[in-house]
């Protein structure tokens, strides 16, 4: 690579994260909007596996955006020490246990609760559920976690903290984050022809408040990202598995909300528990500059 393109990469390590990140997963996820799936301009339908299309039209996408993105930047900027530590923070599981009850149980706790002044009916699920519940959650940790978290947390936001603090780094993150998914709302996963402009604010909006917790839980846990992707999933994996479980004839609009509300509150109380820092280290979090100076 030339090196004048390696320099300006480097010194714009975010601009060039996000651009590539929408980029190639728009570009992926084209075919699939204008599917049969989607807005209906080709006649293409995109298979069904385990009752849904995301499989094959949602993930393609994403694993080619900010997972790759931030594989081909980390390799450019910071070389092999950079490609180390990124895999590092990818494999850090060995936390305190205490992250992963918190997370796993904390989470679906945080939605039911939510959800029970706005639904009202409910019932107790079966224990089936809970299996389920497990076999989601290994499942969205290769797929949505795997293909997602290694750029927006490992690669973004170790950028955007040491530059914006972590607040207003998380603050552009989460709605950046939000945005990317602007396209699928044109598709299955959006409730496609369905949706308002509504959804997609409260959506950008939830993706913010979810990423203040997943910023300070990412820092608590010395950036294990495994935890931070835990956080993530589980919200996805609750929804998929066990919501309408409890709350059976419950729709999108309602899952978006109650998302919204739990996720907002959560949120509000961290901003005010960790006063504005999200549990950051400054010296433990920056990119290390020997690892630049290797590019």
């Amino acid at each position: 690579m030339p090196s004048r393109l390696r320099s300006h990469i480097a010194e714009r390590p975010i601009a060039w994260f996000f651009a590539l990140s929408f980029g190639l997963s728009w570009l992926v996820w084209t075919p699939y909007v204008l599917s049969r799936n989607g807005i209906g301009v080709l006649a293409i339908d995109y298979p069904r596996i385990a009752g849904t299309t995301q499989l094959l039209g949602v993930l393609p996408g994403a694993y080619a955006g900010p997972l790759l993105s931030a594989f081909a930047l980390t390799a450019i900027i910071g070389g092999r020490p950079g490609l180390r530590r990124w895999v590092g923070r990818v494999a850090r599981w060995r936390v305190h246990w205490f992250w992963y009850v918190g997370v796993l149980a904390g989470v679906p706790a945080a939605l039911t609760i939510t959800s029970l002044p706005i639904m009202g009916d409910w019932r107790m699920p079966a224990a089936a559920v809970l299996v389920a519940f497990v076999v989601g959650m290994v499942f969205q940790l290769s797929t949505t976690g795997l293909a997602e978290e290694p750029g927006w947390r490992d690669f973004a936001l170790p950028y955007l903290q040491p530059k914006y603090g972590p607040l207003r780094g998380t603050l552009l993150l989460g709605p950046l984050w939000g945005a990317w998914h602007l396209p699928l709302f044109f598709t299955e996963w959006g409730g496609w022809p369905e949706f308002s402009v509504v959804e997609v604010v409260e959506f950008c909006g939830l993706a913010t408040a979810i990423s203040v917790v997943m910023t300070w839980v990412f820092n608590r846990t010395g950036e294990s990202l495994p935890v931070a992707a835990l956080l993530h999933i589980s919200v996805n994996n609750y929804f998929s598995t066990t919501w309408s479980e409890i709350f059976p004839g419950g729709d999108g609009g309602s899952v978006t909300r109650i998302t919204l509300i739990a996720s907002t509150v959560a949120a509000v109380v961290t901003i005010i528990a960790t006063r504005g820092r999200l549990g950051y280290a400054p010296a433990e979090s920056a990119p290390r500059t020997e690892d630049l100076a290797e590019a």
